[in-house]
């Protein structure tokens, strides 16, 4: 093995990622996802494709314990669902050759010898594709993946490498269960970790929520004050319902809807109900045989009939466009919820509600509403948080008026 290794190293200089258009001759499960793997190149400088001289790739590129890119992505994809199902704890270890250093193959593969060596039965390995190798550890804590990052490294030449370690939930296990073209570098990883302003700029952002608040309410004035009226006149109570909800970094504030409920009514029904949605997850759990995955309450007994026509309608929700001149929610994001709703969270639940303000509406309410289990809606929210932007906000903001004109499903 030690004299074939030398011989390669006299010949190969650099590593070089490429897509190979032959790669649809390598044998079995290799055969298309190593287009975008490592590829072994000479420094002979070649004038077409057809006349490069390949060197063999490294036996561990074919080993059984090393999936390709596309069948580690979906391990990645099928783990982080067991883990949001379980609360198993999830860790990925992602290694990336350095850009500043030679690509000496020998680094690489004498990292993928020990990574091979010390993965356990349940831990899967991966080329990513683009000088990155990646090890997916459940049952692992971030306390775990960091005793396997200093492992390997007391093991092998590391500093080659940039690594970058991270425990469920991380963006860097959405990027690469949907299949990112390029793994992300260390820096960007630990820089998206900490919840950042919208990547559209907060400025931008604020002024045109103010803006489309104030647009929104001269226009909706008359029927707002029609509402106003009707819900006074058909029960007694206040016409704004006020509730604690929890805002961006777990702030609470005090959230504004016109009431459609009798005053003084029992939660307990709706915690009950909350409680179960959010542990079954993935599941459908349902009311009254309906055989959907709702988020609201069907026939709910607190309901006034003025407040079953306003909540069909979503015309309820109006006056949280003073919310927003508040500064407390925005026009487009996740939906804030009741603190009992936010104490049965998981720990991936959370990002929902830390990294930005909530909003009125969002990709949950054009795209799942009341159709999807709970976990669904909130990956839709972890994918607007990650895929933000002015645009976005304004192809939310039309799709919303079209599904409010549809009554689409309102409860």
């Amino acid at each position: 093995m030690s004299n074939a290794r030398g011989l390669l190293a006299s010949k190969v200089i650099e590593l070089t990622p490429f897509v190979d258009p032959d790669a649809r001759q390598v044998h079995g499960r290799h055969r298309a996802e190593h287009a975008g793997s490592i590829r072994w190149t000479r420094s002979t400088p070649v004038t077409s494709q057809e006349s490069r001289p390949v060197v063999q790739p490294p036996h561990w590129l074919h080993d059984a314990d090393v999936l390709p890119r596309h069948e580690f992505l979906r391990c990645v994809h099928r783990e982080m669902r067991r883990s949001e199902r379980s609360g198993a704890a999830l860790s990925l270890v992602l290694y990336t050759h350095k850009e500043n250093q030679s690509r000496d193959h020998q680094d690489v593969d004498e990292l993928m010898e020990v990574l091979l060596g010390s993965k356990r039965e349940t831990d899967v390995l991966g080329d990513v594709g683009l000088g990155s190798i990646a090890m997916l550890c459940p049952d692992t804590d971030a306390e775990g993946a960091q005793g396997l990052v200093r492992k390997i490294e007391a093991r092998a030449n590391a500093s080659a490498f940039e690594t970058v370690s991270a425990t469920y939930p991380n963006d860097l296990f959405e990027d690469l269960a949907e299949g990112g073209a390029t793994p992300p570098s260390s820096h960007e990883v630990f820089f998206r970790t900490v919840p950042q302003s919208p990547g559209i700029g907060g400025a931008v952002k604020r002024f045109a929520d103010v803006a489309g608040s104030l647009i929104a309410l001269c226009l909706l004035a008359p029927l707002m004050l029609i509402v106003a009226v009707a819900v006074a006149i058909t029960s007694s109570g206040p016409i704004i319902f006020r509730q604690t909800r929890v805002g961006k970094g777990g702030v609470p504030f005090t959230f504004y809807k016109f009431r459609s409920m009798v005053t003084h009514s029992d939660d307990s029904v709706h915690r009950e109900f909350v409680t179960k949605l959010i542990k079954s997850g993935d599941g459908t759990h349902t009311l009254a045989g309906s055989g959907q995955a709702p988020f609201k309450l069907q026939s709910d007994p607190r309901i006034t009939r003025v407040g079953r026509f306003i909540r069909k309608t979503s015309i309820d929700e109006l006056p949280q466009l003073f919310n927003v001149l508040k500064g407390d929610m925005s026009l487009v994001g996740p939906r804030p919820p009741i603190p009992y709703e936010a104490a049965q969270y998981q720990a991936w639940h959370l990002r929902r509600v830390l990294a930005i303000k909530p909003g009125i509406t969002g990709l949950w309410q054009v795209e799942g509403r009341s159709r999807v289990t709970f976990n669904d809606m909130v990956r839709m929210d972890l994918r607007y948080i990650r895929d933000r932007s002015l645009a976005l906000d304004l192809k939310i903001l039309l799709r919303t008026v079209a599904v409010v004109l549809r009554c689409d499903g309102a409860r």
